[in-house]
């Protein structure tokens, strides 16, 4: 008795772990919505290949039966092809769905490539139809009298369908706005030409087609808001003055040391010419002591020179008196 229990749960066990494995191959409950909505799967070939063929039959039959209600003919074998590309399939068959309604003449090749190239296409689409407003950061540019404006433009673009596989994405935008910004502010004579008319700028930049090679299309660029900065002109003049200043004080001071050195120079020489002099009065007694013993000089003579220097020196004295000092009790 025992033993036919145990054979019993072991048949029991068995045919739940069957019907588990042919329910996980043959999803009969997809097979049948798959008919009730007019989609023609085969359970052997399409639905259980599909599971050898690591494809979720789920996410196949219910894009075919999302793309045949919608009136879009999709080929089962290019979804599965898609899928294993890595592709999203939802998003592509809902992207074809929104785009039919919107007439955008999406085709599923162009929608599978938008897909593998990273974009997401279903949000493509949606931006194609409702577009979308970027704002730019606070561009500052300086007009030709050099007063700083800062500027914060928004951009209003839309989707190019043809141009998202390999189009340049919203930073190029961006870039582009901001440098036609700082162009037109930089060609204004006067900072108030442009705050009398901010309108210039949207205009000059939109009119340079800065949506070629993007993935976007631009609809309008407004200017949010433009305020005045610092003076420019007057930073660089100011800056300028004081490099000058600096300038000219080094120049001085190199002249000046120059003729520190030229003074020294001087000195030196005048220095020198002293020392010769001194060294030639020593030579003078030698000289007079040479000539008393060759007898060349007498001694009526050498008295005679005495009295001319005593002479001389007095002169000297006469001519440059000494300066009375002052009485401090007067």
């Amino acid at each position: 008795m025992e033993a036919i229990t145990g054979v019993s749960l072991i048949v029991i066990i068995g045919i739940i772990l069957f019907i588990i494995l042919f329910l996980y191959f043959v999803p009969l409950g997809l097979f049948i919505t798959a008919y009730f909505s007019g989609v023609k799967v085969k359970i052997f070939r399409d639905l259980i290949g599909m599971r050898l063929r690591k494809v979720p039959p789920v996410v196949i039959v219910r894009s075919l039966i999302t793309a045949t209600k919608a009136g879009i003919k999709v080929e089962q074998g290019k979804l599965e092809a898609h899928f294993l590309a890595g592709g999203n399939v939802i998003k592509v068959i809902n992207a074809l769905v929104s785009a039919d309604k919107a007439n955008l003449g999406l085709t599923f090749e162009r929608a599978t490539a938008i897909d593998l190239a990273g974009r997401d296409v279903l949000e493509a689409v949606k931006m194609s139809v409702i577009p979308k407003v970027v704002e730019t950061p606070m561009v500052a540019a300086v007009a030709k009298d050099g007063i700083q404006l800062k500027a914060i433009a928004r951009i209003t673009v839309r989707a190019n369908i043809e141009r998202l596989v390999g189009g340049a994405g919203e930073a190029t935008i961006l870039a582009r706005v901001g440098e036609g910004i700082v162009s037109t502010i930089g060609s204004s004579t006067s900072h108030k030409e442009v705050l009398e008319n901010p309108d210039k700028i949207s205009k000059s930049v939109l009119a340079k087609g800065l949506d070629s090679g993007t993935a976007f299309e631009i609809l309008s660029i407004d200017i949010a808001d433009v305020d005045v900065g610092e003076n420019i002109g007057a930073k660089l003049q100011t800056d300028q003055a004081e490099a000058d200043l600096k300038i000219a004080r080094a120049k001085a001071e190199e002249r000046r040391a120059a003729a520190v050195a030229v003074e020294q120079e001087m000195i030196a020489e005048v220095a020198k010419q002293r020392a010769r002099v001194v060294e030639a009065e020593a030579e003078i007694p030698k000289a007079m002591a040479e000539a008393f013993r060759s007898g060349n000089l007498g001694i009526f003579d050498y008295y005679k020179m005495k009295n001319i220097q005593s002479d001389t020196e007095m002169r000297e004295s006469i001519a440059k008196p000494e300066k009375k000092k002052e009485d401090p009790n007067l």
